[in-house]
C-alpha cells in the first residue's frame, strides 16, 4: 500500500481534468494502459457527486462538496483491483445505463485488439476475422446499429477481410481490429439514450478515450511493454511493443503526452468450406446420364455443395497506433484539450484452394457432371456423399494487400462562468482510408476428372477424393482465370458541438446545445474487362515454372483429403506475364466495367441537431435521485450516387433526400438505499440506413461460380425504435456488485434484404453484361435489394456479478470474480422479395446471439497476478433468407413453412467458446514479467446454411496464440 496526502485544491484540478473527457473515477486513474498500479479514493460512494464529461456525455465522480480545504485523502495503489473499482464506481454514479472498462482492465487482458477488450462488457459479443475480433454486437444489435466516438467525436474505421467474413467493409459497422487496446485508457458503452448525446444507435454508443497528461498524479510518467508472440498453427514469432511518456509543466497546468503501440502477427487459418449449397436442378442440372441418388424424394431437387473444398489462408498483419495529447488548465475554471490519433492496420493475405468447380457453374460444368451409382441424399434433402465423372477440378491462389489508415484530430474546451454557468465546446475531424490495391486470383483447371468423390457424412470434416487426377502435377492443369480487383473505401467526419449548462437551483440544471456533423463515404473498384481472357498466355506444359506445391498444416484435420497440391505461383505469374502492368489484356477498368461499376458509389450526410435537457441531482423523499429528461431534434440531408445499367449502357444517378426526427428521452436513477440503485430509461431512437443500402445503382458480379446482382435503395427509412430499460444494481461491498438489467425495444421500422434467385434473361439487363464472363443468359443470379420491413420486438435481460473475495481466509482473499450473462430474443419480419405483398418470414435479428456470457476468475497480490477468462456466444443468423434456394414466389413448390426440402431458410454461425488467460509477476517495483494465452481451445468458426439441415458453409480454425514479455513503469 502507498499512502499519499493531496490537498483539496489539487484534487479539484485533477477532477476537472477528468470532466474534460478522461472519465476519471476517484482521485486519479491508473498511470496508463501499460501501468501496473492504479489509484482509488477512500470516499464512500454515496457521498460522491458527479460531473459530466463534455466530450462524451458520461458522468464521472466529482468533488464531494462537504470536504473542506484542509482535509486529506488516502490513495491506495492496488493495480488491477483499482481499475475494477474505478469502472464500477463510474457505472454506479452515472444517471443513465452504462458499462465501463478502465485502463488497467484494458491493458492486462490477453487481447489482440480493442474488440476483444470490449467483449467482456455485459451484452457485447464480437465477430471475428483473421483470428481476431473485428466488430461488435450489443444486446443483439449488430455493428451497423452501434455508434463509436473517439475522444468525443464520431468516427468510422473500415478494413477488409476474407469473403466468408464479409470482405471489404462498405457499411457503418466499426472495425475495431484497426486499433491496439493499449492506446485507450477507458471504454464506456452507453446503453440508454439521452438528449445531449447524438442520435444514430439502437444498440449502444461506445466512447473510447485515449490517455491525457493531466490524468496522472505524477509530473513525469514513462511506461512501456515488450512481448514476443507465438501461434501454434502458423508457427510464427510475433513482436508486440507499446510505450507512453507524459510530462507536466508550469506547476502542473500544462501537460504533453505521447503514446505508441506496434504489433505484428503471422496467422494461418484452415478448414473446409462449400460456398453454400444449391439445388441439383439449378444451373442446368446434372448430366442426363446421372443415377438418381439413394434417398432422393423429389428427383434431382436435392441440395449439394456448390464448391466443395478445403481452404488455407495465411496472413501477415501489422498494427501501428500513435496518440498525442496537449492539455492546458490556466485556472480551475478552464481546461483546453487537443488530441490526435493515428492508426495503421496492414494485412497481407494469401488464400489457397483445392476445389471442385463443376457443381457451381452451367454450360460445360454441372450439365456435364455425371452422378454415379451409390450417391446418398439424407433426410434433410442434402446430397451428402457421391462419386462423379466429368468433374472440373480447380486449384486457386488469391493474394490481397490491405491497408487502413485512420487519423483523428479533436479539440475541446471546458469553461465555468462562475458557479452556475458552464460552457463546453468540441470540434474535430476523422478519416478512415481503406486500400486494397492488390487483389489477385489465378485459377488453374483440370477438366472432366473421372471418379471424383466427396463425403460430408462426417459433419465438419468432409473427405474429398480426386479420382484419376494427380493434384500435385502441374501438367494436369490449364490456366483458367486471372482476376485483378483493386478496391478502395474512404470515410470521413467533420464534427462540431457546443452546449451551455445553467444551474437553476442546487438540484436542478438546464442544458441546451447543438451539433453539426458532415459525413462522406466513397467507394471504388477496378477489374479486368474479361477475367477469363487467358487464351495463349501459357502454352501446354508451361505451368511448371509458374506453379509450386502447397501443403496444409499437419494440425488441420483433412478427413483423408490430399494434404499437398499444386497451386499457381503468383509472383512467377507477375514476373512472366506482367499482370500488374495495367496495359493490354491486363488493363483495369472501373466505371465502364459492368462487374466493377456497382462499387463506384458515394454517400454524403449532413446532420444538424439541437437539444434541450433538464438535469436533476438531489434528494426526493430522503432518497438520492439523479434524472434527466430532454428532447433532441435532428435534420439529415442525404445525397447518394451510383450507376444503373440501361439497355444501351449505364447512367450515373444522384438522389437527394431530407428527413427529420424528434427524439425524446429520459433517465432516472434512485438510490433506494446507500448500496442499492434502481434505474429506468426510455427513449425514441434511430439508426440511419447502412451505407451499402443507399446507392441508387446496382452491383453486378460474376465471380467464379457466384452470380449476383445487388441493388440499392436510397429511400429506405432509418431504423426506428422505442427503448425501455430497467436496471437493479446492488453494490454490496467495495469493488463488488450484482446487477440485473431488463431491456425492451419496439422496432417500428427496419431495413431488410430481399433475396430472389432469377435467371439472367429475366432481369431486364442487356446480355452484353455477360461479355468476357463464363456466365450464360440462363444462369441463375442471386438478386438482393434492401426494402423496408415492419420490424419487430426485441427484449432481453442482463445479469452481472463482480466481487473481490476479501472474506476468504489467507491467500484466497486475493481472489476475485467477474461474470455476466445476457439473454436476448427478437422476432423480425423479413420480406423474401422486393414487391409489396411478397411472402415474408419471421426470424430473429441477424447477428443476434440469444445467449452470451463472460466469466473471469483472477488472483492478485503484491507480486503475482493471474487471470483466466471465458467468453461464450451462442449461434446467430447472418442472412435471412439463405441464398441458393428456390426463387422466391415462383410457384407452389415455394413454401418456407413446409419443411426444408426446397428452401435454404437462413444462413448463420454456430456458437463459440473462447478461453484466454494472463499472468504476471512483479520482479521489481517498476518491472513485471508477463505471460498471455489467447484461444486456448483453438475454437473453430463454424458457419452453416439452413437451420434444419445445418449444411456446412465454413469451418475454420486459427490456432492458439501465446505472448511472453515484460512491462515497466517509472
Amino acid at each position: 500500500m502507498i499512502r499519499l496526502t493531496v490537498s483539496n485544491a489539487r484534487r479539484t484540478a485533477l477532477l476537472k481534468s477528468a470532466s474534460a473527457g478522461a472519465l476519471i473515477v476517484g482521485l486519479a486513474l491508473p498511470a496508463s494502459a501499460f501501468a501496473q498500479a492504479a489509484t482509488t479514493t477512500n470516499q464512500t460512494p454515496e457521498t460522491v457527486t458527479t460531473a459530466t464529461d463534455p466530450a462524451t456525455g458520461v458522468e464521472a465522480p466529482a468533488q464531494d462538496p462537504s470536504v473542506q480545504e484542509d482535509v486529506t485523502a488516502d490513495i491506495v495503489v492496488t493495480g488491477y483491483r483499482a481499475s475494477l473499482n474505478a469502472a464500477i464506481n463510474a457505472k454506479r454514479e452515472a444517471t443513465g445505463i452504462v458499462d465501463v472498462i478502465k485502463a488497467e482492465d484494458i491493458a492486462d487482458f490477453p487481447d489482440n485488439n480493442l474488440a476483444e477488450s470490449i467483449q467482456r462488457i455485459p451484452g457485447v459479443a464480437i465477430n471475428r476475422d483473421q483470428g481476431e475480433g473485428r466488430n461488435i454486437t450489443v444486446r443483439g444489435l449488430g455493428p451497423v446499429f452501434t455508434r463509436v466516438r473517439i475522444n468525443g467525436i464520431e468516427g468510422l474505421s473500415t478494413t477488409g477481410g476474407a469473403d466468408a467474413s464479409g470482405g471489404a467493409n462498405r457499411g457503418r459497422g466499426f472495425d475495431f481490429n484497426v486499433f491496439a487496446s493499449e492506446l485507450f485508457n477507458s471504454i464506456t458503452v452507453r446503453k440508454s439514450a439521452s438528449a445531449d448525446v447524438e442520435e444514430g444507435s439502437l444498440g449502444a454508443t461506445v466512447d473510447l478515450v485515449t490517455a491525457r497528461p493531466l490524468d496522472y498524479k505524477d509530473d513525469f510518467t514513462l511506461a512501456g511493454s515488450a512481448q514476443v508472440g507465438l501461434n501454434d498453427l502458423s508457427n510464427q514469432v510475433d513482436p508486440k511493443l507499446a510505450a507512453l511518456v507524459s510530462k507536466k509543466f508550469a506547476d502542473g497546468t500544462l501537460g504533453v503526452l505521447l503514446s505508441a503501440a506496434y504489433s505484428e502477427r503471422g496467422i494461418r487459418e484452415e478448414g473446409p468450406s462449400t460456398v453454400r449449397w444449391e439445388r441439383g436442378t439449378d444451373n442446368g442440372g446434372f448430366a442426363p446420364t446421372s443415377t438418381l441418388p439413394q434417398g432422393a424424394q423429389q428427383a434431382y431437387a436435392f441440395f449439394h455443395p456448390r464448391i466443395p473444398r478445403y481452404d488455407s489462408y495465411q496472413y501477415k498483419t501489422e498494427r501501428l497506433g500513435l496518440t498525442g495529447s496537449i492539455q492546458w488548465q490556466p485556472s480551475d475554471s478552464t481546461l483546453l484539450t487537443v488530441d490526435a490519433l493515428y492508426a495503421k492496420f496492414k494485412s497481407q493475405r494469401s488464400e489457397q484452394y483445392l476445389e471442385a468447380i463443376s457443381f457451381s457453374r452451367s454450360g460445360t460444368g454441372k450439365p456435364q457432371t455425371v452422378i454415379l451409382p451409390g450417391a446418398v441424399v439424407d433426410s434433410n434433402n442434402s446430397l451428402v456423399s457421391g462419386t462423379f465423372n466429368n468433374v472440373d477440378v480447380r486449384v486457386e491462389s488469391r493474394y490481397d494487400e490491405l491497408t487502413t489508415k485512420f487519423q483523428q484530430y479533436t479539440a475541446s474546451l471546458h469553461h465555468e462562468f462562475g458557479e452556475r454557468l458552464t460552457f463546453d465546446a468540441l470540434g474535430g475531424y476523422s478519416k478512415s482510408a481503406f486500400a486494397n490495391p492488390i487483389q489477385t486470383t489465378v485459377a488453374l483447371d483440370a477438366n472432366n476428372v473421372q471418379g471424383y468423390s466427396y463425403d460430408f457424412r462426417d459433419g465438419r470434416t468432409p473427405t474429398f477424393n480426386y479420382g484419376n487426377l494427380n493434384v500435385r502435377d502441374p501438367a494436369a492443369f490449364t490456366l483458367a482465370e486471372i482476376r485483378l480487383r483493386p478496391q478502395y473505401v474512404d470515410n470521413d467526419f467533420r464534427v462540431g458541438r457546443a452546449q451551455l449548462a445553467y444551474k437553476l437551483s442546487d438540484p436542478l440544471s438546464i442544458v441546451i446545445g447543438g451539433d453539426y456533423k458532415k459525413y462522406n463515404f466513397s467507394s471504388e473498384e477496378y477489374r479486368r474487362t474479361s477475367e477469363t481472357d487467358v487464351a495463349g498466355l501459357v502454352g501446354a506444359g508451361q505451368l511448371g515454372p509458374l506453379s509450386t506445391l502447397y501443403s496444409f498444416s499437419p494440425d488441420t484435420a483433412l478427413g483423408g483429403t490430399p494434404g499437398t497440391f499444386v497451386v499457381p505461383n503468383l509472383g512467377a505469374f507477375a514476373n512472366t506475364l506482367g499482370i500488374y502492368s495495367n496495359t493490354g489484356r491486363f488493363a483495369l477498368t472501373g466505371i465502364t466495367n459492368a462487374s466493377a461499376r456497382g462499387n463506384f458509389t458515394t454517400v454524403s450526410e449532413r446532420d444538424i441537431g439541437g437539444f434541450g435537457q433538464l438535469v436533476y441531482k438531489g434528494e426526493v423523499a430522503g432518497l438520492d435521485v439523479k434524472a434527466d429528461a430532454g428532447l433532441r431534434f435532428v435534420e439529415t440531408r442525404q445525397s447518394s450516387t451510383g450507376y444503373q445499367n440501361t439497355a444501351t449502357g449505364f447512367l450515373l444517378v444522384d438522389v437527394d433526400r431530407t428527413y427529420r426526427n424528434w427524439l425524446p428521452s429520459a433517465n432516472l436513477s434512485v438510490n433506494l438505499t446507500p448500496d442499492f440503485v434502481v434505474r429506468a430509461a426510455a427513449a425514441r431512437v434511430i439508426a440511419r440506413p447502412n451505407i451499402g443500402t443507399l446507392s441508387p445503382g446496382g452491383s453486378f458480379s460474376v465471380s467464379g461460380g457466384n452470380r449476383t446482382l445487388s441493388l440499392g435503395n436510397p429511400f429506405v427509412s432509418p431504423t426506428k425504435a422505442t427503448d425501455v430499460d430497467l436496471s437493479f444494481e446492488w453494490y454490496f461491498s467495495r469493488g463488488s456488485s450484482f446487477v440485473v438489467g431488463l431491456f425492451y425495444k419496439d422496432i417500428s421500422s427496419f431495413v431488410a434484404t430481399s433475396t430472389d434467385t432469377i435467371p439472367f434473361n429475366q432481369l431486364g439487363l442487356p446480355e452484353s453484361l455477360l461479355t468476357g464472363t463464363n456466365a450464360s443468359a440462363t444462369d441463375l443470379f442471386t438478386v438482393t435489394q434492401p426494402v423496408d420491413s415492419p420490424g419487430g420486438k426485441l427484449k432481453g435481460i442482463e445479469v452481472g456479478f463482480q466481487s473481490q473475495l476479501k472474506f476468504l481466509p489467507g491467500a484466497l482473499s486475493n481472489l476475485g470474480v467477474q461474470a455476466n450473462y445476457t439473454y436476448v430474443d427478437s422476432n423480425i419480419v423479413y420480406p423474401l422479395a422486393a414487391p409489396v405483398g411478397s411472402p415474408t418470414v419471421t426470424q430473429p435479428l441477424v447477428n443476434l446471439s440469444k445467449h452470451s456470457a463472460n466469466g473471469t476468475l483472477y488472483y492478485e497480490d503484491k507480486i503475482f497476478s493471474l487471470r483466466g477468462s471465458v467468453a461464450y456466444r451462442s449461434g446467430f443468423l447472418t442472412s435471412v433468407p439463405g441464398r441458393n434456394g428456390v426463387p422466391a414466389g415462383t410457384g407452389p413448390v415455394f413454401n418456407p413453412n413446409a419443411g426444408k426440402p426446397t428452401f435454404n431458410d437462413v444462413e448463420g454461425t454456430h456458437g463459440t467458446i473462447n478461453v484466454d488467460m494472463s499472468a504476471s509477476v512483479k520482479v521489481t517495483e517498476n518491472v513485471s514479467l508477463t505471460l498471455e494465452a489467447i484461444n486456448l481451445t483453438d475454437e473453430y468458426v463454424d458457419q452453416y446454411i439452413d437451420s434444419a439441415a445445418d449444411r456446412l458453409s465454413v469451418s475454420h480454425h486459427t490456432g492458439r496464440q501465446f505472448y511472453f514479455g515484460a512491462r515497466f513503469k517509472f
